[in-house]
């Protein structure tokens, strides 16, 4: 093999590791989220603040969703 395609190769596994990194990295943020949602949601005090934080959990679990789809997509390509 040559150098520069050993070079080629050690990039794309870098920029692999840095994918599946984020990727991880987003599952454990969505898991955070999810175990905070389901603690506010299970508090006896529902109030307009609690409601808010639920709204942008899900808002932000959405978005942790969203780029793990574009990033496997990008592995698969």
């Amino acid at each position: 093999m040559m150098s520069s395609e050993k070079d080629e190769l050690i990039r794309a596994q870098n920029e692999l590791i840095g994918v599946l990194f984020e990727i991880i990295k987003r599952f454990q943020a969505n898991q955070i989220l999810d175990d905070e949602y389901f603690q506010t949601v299970s508090s006896e005090w529902q109030n307009e603040q609690s409601r808010k934080r639920l709204d942008d959990i899900l808002a932000e679990r959405e978005d942790n969703s969203k780029t793990i789809a574009k990033l496997l997509e990008k592995i698969q390509s």
